[in-house]
């Protein structure tokens, strides 16, 4: 190769590196940059120890009445804490307790893990290691705005704006759903990206399951990635 030659072809090189960068999908480089790794965690939501008596209560009243039970909270904003309601064997003293300690809820570190946008063809995958390997198998296609599992197609649903009392906490994202019904039961399966309120961290939430014709939960499995996310560009 001449000296010409080889320096056309760094051009191209370099040239097709850029269109590479911007063909990369921006609702995922909103929060991860292509080809570099960032440390993230597998973590879990916990609430303090001294909630656990008030949730009994609350389980004992669902268990004394459970067709109203299903009517209010099927009724009642999903991801939060029910309205107080005396049926649910609380006084409103309690309840109030009950909404202060879940307010001191946290995140439990499971495990460090990598995450990395990576470019697969024409497709994309956010690997992750250890316990999120899980994600690790979707693959995003930007031509249909859709995420392709062992499932089957994850299309794109309602753009996620979490209420600050939710089990994450205020953030906001984007989330994707494949759900098959069948013979023997439905499957569902939800995967998500997004940012906390603050700024500070990226999320992934994952979710797989199985649930038996008379709605039995068969299988259940989530899994909830928090990592360094990329700085929001203003």
């Amino acid at each position: 190769m001449t000296m010409k030659s080889l320096a056309a072809f760094v051009l191209w090189a370099g040239s097709a590196t850029l269109g590479l960068a911007q063909d990369a999908p921006k609702v995922l480089t909103n929060y991860l940059t292509p080809d570099k790794g960032v440390k993230g965690e597998v973590v879990a939501v916990v609430p303090p120890e001294e909630i656990k008596p008030y949730i009994k209560k609350v389980e004992d009243g669902a268990a004394k009445n459970p067709e109203w039970f299903a009517e209010f909270s099927g009724q009642s904003k999903p991801g939060v804490p029910l309205p107080y309601d005396e049926r649910l064997g609380l006084t409103k003293e309690e309840y109030n307790k009950y909404l202060e300690l879940w307010d001191q809820r946290g995140f439990k570190v499971i495990q460090p893990v990598g995450v990395r946008l990576e470019q697969l063809g024409d497709q994309w995958m956010i690997r992750v290691s250890g316990m999120g390997a899980k994600v690790s198998l979707l693959r995003y296609d930007g031509a249909t705005d859709s995420f392709t599992s062992p499932n089957g197609k994850m299309t794109r649903i309602e753009d996620i704006k979490a209420d600050p009392a939710s089990i994450l906490r205020g953030w906001t994202g984007q989330e994707w759903k494949f759900e098959e019904e069948s013979a023997l039961g439905k499957t569902k399966e939800n995967f998500a990206i997004g940012r906390t309120e603050d700024g500070k961290f990226g999320l992934l939430v994952y979710r797989l399951q199985d649930v038996s014709v008379t709605g039995r939960s068969l299988y259940d499995q989530s899994v909830l990635i928090r990592f360094v996310v990329n700085e929001i560009k203003k």
